[in-house]
């Protein structure tokens, strides 16, 4: 059992302690008149004003360690240990004020026990208990990594006029004592994204690189990882008939292969149906799934995904086991294959381009994409970002640092690298067309059965090499200059991209 006066729980504060999934699916029915059950039994909640990550409220406690190792300028907000510790009391008052139930979760992170932390989440919300119960792993191993506590009540506001904080809202890291606030926000992602950023500070000191990628693996049992930012690709690509997914969102590589640090997925639902998604689609209508901010048809209660009128950012959190095609450990080996996915909203990348050992570093270093509607707070609009490591809000420590143990597993092993455009082609948004995804599908299933090596033509531009064809692709995508009417506004703005590149990495050389 517990004991709960470990993390400052009284018996006053009615404990729940692991319940499972049924019970957490009636307690969070009772427990607001909103919650509703699909037509298939997945639970559905609505987030509040938070239906994205609240990006500028982030705080990691300055002390010695994360004085060391963190990298400040990546808009992260120091926090003093005395406040941190001010606030959480103020949260565990009101835990043990006994008016409403805690749901305590005790799960782990990491597929492989000799990189594994254990995750507790101390919560009021038993609809948030199950996303922990989804999302995080059952295995119990030692720990090497420590326990990390997660303090977590999305309605209490943090008071910024008694503490230097940005707003109402506080996601903290406490890397001294292991714990972590998260208040003032319904939005579940902050949960699983707050211990990534742990083990993505962490990991590197093991020689162990932390990616923001999905991964799966082919039946003969090579790899692949699919590296990208919200709502590029990840969990669809990674997600495929006829491949087993490893994982969709978080990994860590390590000299004896890939392994995920989750259990569940947390997939994107906007635009979600059976013919494209079919892995996707069945696993968010079942019994024990959670869905976000996803509208209802108030009749059927069948879930209309192509709805957004709460936000583009609807999300679904489910067990992998809910996935047919699953690998059974959420391991595999050293990856064949590396997909950099960018949704190019200017529409002047290739669908696909091998990279040169360097290109991998450039590219990864300069995480190109469009930041999609929904997934952060304020964002209505594509917006052309560039996010390093294809995940900079969650790589704490500096750039180089991840930069550099990529270099070492792509110098010391035969892996290819691709940058896949999961976005425009013909024109800039709003004028051209976006790649279709059976499209992206077969480039990266060509890609996984093997290419000749003389079969590449070169982008100018950039200096990509690119495939002149690939198998169920019609040649005539391949070549991004081509798809566009007006030779002379591609030339345009593939220079104007180029430049911005180059204007980006400057930065990771002072």
């Amino acid at each position: 059992m517990l004991d709960s006066l470990n993390f400052g729980l009284s018996e006053s504060a009615k404990i729940k302690l692991n319940l499972p999934e049924a019970m957490l699916v009636e307690y969070s029915l009772q427990q607001d008149s909103e919650n509703k059950l699909s037509k298939d039994g997945a639970l559905v909640i609505k987030t509040g004003n938070f239906t994205g990550r609240a990006a500028n409220d982030k705080y990691v406690v300055l002390e010695p360690y994360s004085e060391k190792v963190i990298d400040w300028k990546n808009n992260i907000r120091k926090m003093t240990n005395e406040d941190f510790n001010s606030i959480k009391l103020e949260m565990l008052e009101k835990f043990n004020q006994g008016i409403r139930l805690t749901f305590v979760t005790t799960k782990s992170a990491s597929a492989d026990p000799a990189y594994a932390l254990e995750v507790i989440l101390i919560t009021p919300s038993a609809a948030h208990a199950l996303f922990c119960t989804n999302i995080f792993r059952n295995e119990q191993f030692d720990y090497p990594l420590g326990s990390f506590t997660i303090y977590h009540d999305p309605d209490f506001l943090v008071d910024n006029t008694k503490y230097p904080v940005r707003s109402t809202t506080v996601i903290a890291i406490n890397f001294s004592t292991k714990e972590i606030i998260i208040a003032g926000t319904g939005y579940a992602g902050e949960i699983k994204k707050s211990i990534f950023s742990v083990l993505n500070t962490l990991l590197p000191e093991l020689n162990v690189l932390p990616m923001h990628t999905g991964a799966n693996q082919t039946y003969d049992g090579e790899t692949s990882l699919f590296f990208g930012l919200s709502g590029t690709g990840k969990t669809t690509l990674s997600t495929d008939i006829g491949l087993n997914i490893i994982g969709d969102d978080e990994h860590g590589l390590s000299e004896s292969g890939i392994f995920n640090f989750e259990g569940g997925c947390y997939a994107k639902t906007y635009g979600l149906n059976l013919e494209n998604e079919p892995e996707i689609f069945k696993a968010s209508n079942r019994f024990k799934t959670l869905l976000e901010n996803v509208v209802l048809d108030e009749l059927t209660r069948k879930p209309l995904f192509k709805d957004k009128s709460i936000t583009e950012n609807g999300r679904s959190t489910y067990s992998l086991k809910a996935l047919e095609n699953c690998s059974i450990d959420s391991r595999g080996p050293l990856p064949s294959n590396i997909f950099f996915l960018s949704a190019d909203a200017l529409g002047v990348l290739p669908a696909i381009s091998l990279l040169t050992s360097e290109q991998a570093i450039f590219y990864f270093l300069t995480g190109y994409t469009a930041k999609l509607a929904g997934t952060e707070i304020g964002l209505k609009e594509i917006e052309v970002a560039f996010s390093h490591c294809f995940g900079a809000p969650f790589m704490m420590r500096r750039a180089q640092e991840y930069a550099d143990l990529l270099k070492i597993f792509l110098e010391k092993n035969p892996i290819k690298v691709w940058l896949v455009n999961t976005g425009w082609y013909g024109g800039p948004y709003g004028k051209g067309t976006r790649y279709p995804l059976e499209l992206t599908r077969n480039c990266i299933r060509s890609i996984q059965k093997g290419v000749k090596d003389n079969n590449f033509q070169l982008n100018e531009i950039f200096n990509l090499q690119t495939p002149i064809e690939l198998d169920n692709v019609d040649p005539v995508y391949l070549s991004a200059e081509q798809l566009w009417s007006d030779k002379f506004e591609y030339n345009k703005a593939a220079l104007s991209l180029k430049h911005k590149f180059e204007e980006n990495y400057k930065k990771f050389s002072i």
